[in-house]
């Protein structure tokens, strides 16, 4: 199910997609838990071994997560447990991610503080995520406006 399958919900401010993103995915654990899904499908026990987060916590955020289309379950071959994995939405927050992890370099560490670092396969740092409009101008919050659409 997705959010957007008509399921009756009391959004934050319903015509505001950052609202909504919110909604969905803005608390700590549920981010976190959608971080460590990147790395490829996971366990209850993984994600709390990984996380720390205590397992009613957990349940909840995963329950929440499969619940609004970021995550999926299936069965391992044993048919023992479940594993979680992103779905197409789940994986479309990549670019959030990144973006959060590239502010957090910026602004969430004092100067020489170690931290980790994304790269690519081939060991080369990401580059810098900049906003840029469809004709390749970049933009910022003072050269944008945002329209409501009706």
């Amino acid at each position: 199910m997705t959010p957007t399958s008509g399921v009756d919900r009391a959004w934050t401010d319903p015509a505001c997609p950052v609202a909504r993103t919110v909604d969905l995915v803005g608390d700590r654990w549920s981010l976190l838990i959608v971080r460590d899904a990147m790395d490829g499908p996971g366990s209850f026990t993984e994600f709390r071994q990984r996380l720390g987060i205590a397992r009613n916590i957990l349940a909840d955020r995963l329950r929440r997560l499969v619940d609004d289309g970021i995550l999926t379950t299936s069965a391992t071959p044993s048919g023992k447990r479940h594993v979680y994995e992103l779905t197409d939405a789940g994986r479309d927050l990549f670019t959030t991610i990144v973006a959060l992890r590239q502010w957090g370099e910026r602004h969430a560490f004092a100067a020489g503080e170690r931290h980790s670092t994304l790269v690519d396969r081939a060991g080369e740092v990401i580059a810098e995520l900049r906003p840029h409009s469809v004709s390749g101008v970049p933009v910022t919050a003072e050269t944008t406006d945002v329209r409501r659409v009706d």
